[in-house]
């Protein structure tokens, strides 16, 4: 593992049982992860982007260690913690925490403030007392852009955008080193999402931190990610820098989500694809490439053979067997690497 990597995931799959009948035999299986493999880079912000369904929860879920993986290994700063249980495993979830996508639901409506804020520093010894909790409080909701006097309030006291702030501070309670952020402004009023965006950008300079930003926004992932990765029923199809996932798609897939993004000027939609039909089933995944039954490239071979993540320039990966130029709309199969 590279020292500029804090976690790794190789060959990650998380399949959820199907079971029918009287005696409940497994009769096939949810492929939600799919063999991914993903590298976040450390003090940086990586995105997971795709449509609804497409895993990119249930991928981090398992990155967090709420889920146990099917397969594949999760490296957390050179360490493989796949299969550490129990006290074990608490080292590891002092430094890396999740910020939910719902601030309704992940708040206890029965704690107060500063109960929500104190109870994960008391449970990692971080406090020894009621005051040290109470000043740790009190700078942590400074941080966050609230009052000291809500400290002792309830969840359903405060909007949906204090209730996500209050999830950020309970988050960096315990002074992680990597947060998982689950579409962390998708309940919330436009003006209101940019004000936490933004916070999420001043912490992050300030305390050092990196993220996973998981989000089907594809503005909101410009403009907060270093690197995306593309996810597609299950699997990672592009992965590369902003600029180059922006400015250079090289999956179909990317080029037709990025042109089923909203944008001010219908002008500037012109010659661009947009996505056609629906994501099939992760219980019946097409042969091949599974992107192929949406594909308006797609050939013999994608029906029968499975694409591999390849580089197409440096730090620029792609699971297509085409090169394909978008403005001329011709495929030409890549050559072996």
């Amino acid at each position: 593992m590279s020292q500029e990597n804090i976690v790794e995931v190789h060959e990650l799959r998380k399949w959820f049982p199907l079971k029918g009948g009287l005696l409940q035999r497994t009769r096939g299986y949810v492929k939600a992860v799919d063999d991914v493999t993903l590298v976040v880079k450390r003090g940086e912000t990586t995105g997971l982007v795709g449509e609804s369904g497409c895993g990119k929860t249930t991928m981090a879920r398992t990155m967090m260690r709420l889920t146990d993986a099917t397969e594949g290994r999760i490296i957390f700063d050179g360490v493989d913690i796949t299969r550490v249980k129990g006290r074990k495993l608490k080292p590891y979830r002092r430094r890396m925490q999740v910020v939910f996508q719902d601030p309704y639901a992940s708040l206890d409506p029965r704690q107060s403030v500063i109960s929500a804020l104190t109870e994960p520093m008391k449970l990692h010894r971080l406090i020894s007392n009621r005051s040290e909790g109470r000043t740790a409080a009190e700078r942590l909701i400074d941080l966050v852009g609230l009052n000291r006097d809500h400290l002792d309030r309830f969840p359903h006291e405060f909007s949906g955008g204090q209730r996500q702030r209050i999830a950020i501070a309970r988050a960096l309670a315990v002074q992680p080193e990597f947060v998982l952020l689950d579409e962390p402004t998708s309940s919330l009023d436009v003006s209101v999402q940019a004000q936490i965006l933004n916070l999420l950008g001043e912490l992050q300079k300030e305390f050092s931190l990196t993220y996973l930003f998981i989000s089907h926004n594809l503005s909101v992932i410009r403009y907060m990610c270093h690197r995306i990765a593309v996810m597609y029923l299950g699997h990672i199809v592009e992965i590369a820098d902003r600029d180059s996932i922006y400015g250079d798609p090289r999956h179909p897939y990317t080029f037709a989500l990025l042109g089923s993004a909203p944008v001010p000027d219908p002008k500037e939609r012109k010659g661009i694809a947009l996505l056609e039909g629906d994501v099939p089933s992760p219980i019946d995944i097409p042969s091949g490439c599974r992107f192929r039954t949406r594909c308006p490239y797609a050939t013999a071979k994608c029906a029968k053979e499975v694409p591999v993540l390849r580089a197409v320039a440096p730090g620029h990966y792609v699971e297509c067997h085409y090169d394909i130029d978008f403005r001329s709309k011709v495929a030409v199969e890549a050559k072996a690497t």
